[in-house]
């Protein structure tokens, strides 16, 4: 069973379990059957996605009027998403922006270059939460391929347990959507979903430090300055 995190008449938002693709695979079910059919209806529609190895909040639409509503929402950067993550190296710096053009290369693995192309956009803060790991909160300004698991790879702080990207070897990838905000035909809408999965995330510290990050919008993140958009004539 998928935990629910919200159902409204027109869209539903669950906590994906780790290692659960969005789609079938040869030797597993992927979430969107695994839903249809617990929820008893014919077909969702995906309005984001998330990595076979993350974890937590996975926003589907039940009509494709509220798929292409949030299509224009996440294009026009009205969502908020918050992700958690633990790395067992520290970071080149404890809080800030990572920003660069999105390169694909071998072995289904991404890169960050010095481009204008595909950019991708994440500040972070980290925190400390035993000796030898911390805790990074995410803000993806964009919407990225591997985009929060390259950006931390590009400041020295691979995820945990994520061997694509030399992260150290643990019981899980410690990758997370923790927090979505949106205005949806005029209500406010706040789903947060504190991670319960892997031994590093349920640990009292992290626990703790979590707690503390209830309201992570309010926070003062960093400034970004955006590429200039190309305008025609």
């Amino acid at each position: 069973m998928i935990d629910i995190l919200f159902d409204h008449p027109d869209f539903v938002v669950v906590n994906k379990p780790c290692n659960i693709s969005v789609q079938n695979e040869s030797h597993q079910s992927g979430i969107l059957p695994i839903l249809c059919q617990q929820l008893n209806v014919e077909k969702l529609w995906l309005v984001h996605r998330l990595d076979k190895v993350t974890s937590g909040i996975l926003m589907l639409a039940k009509h494709p009027q509220a798929a292409a509503e949030f299509g224009q929402l996440f294009e026009q950067k009205q969502i908020e998403k918050y992700y958690l993550a633990i790395s067992a190296k520290k970071p080149k710096k404890k809080q800030g922006a990572v920003k660069g053009g999105m390169k694909k290369v071998r072995d289904g693995k991404w890169m960050l270059d010095s481009s204008d192309t595909a950019v991708a956009i994440s500040q972070f803060f980290s925190f400390s939460v035993s000796p030898g790991f911390r805790l990074f909160l995410v803000k993806p300004l964009t919407g990225k391929t591997h985009q929060i698991r390259v950006a931390l790879k590009s400041i020295g702080s691979p995820i945990l347990g994520d061997e694509l990207y030399k992260g150290a070897s643990s019981d899980r990838t410690y990758l997370h959507a923790y927090c979505i905000r949106f205005h949806y035909q005029g209500q406010a809408i706040c789903i947060m979903c504190p991670p319960n999965k892997g031994d590093e995330f349920v640990s009292d510290n992290t626990k703790q430090q979590v707690t503390e990050l209830a309201s992570p919008w309010t926070l003062k993140w960093p400034n970004i300055k955006w590429p200039q958009q190309k305008h025609a004539g």
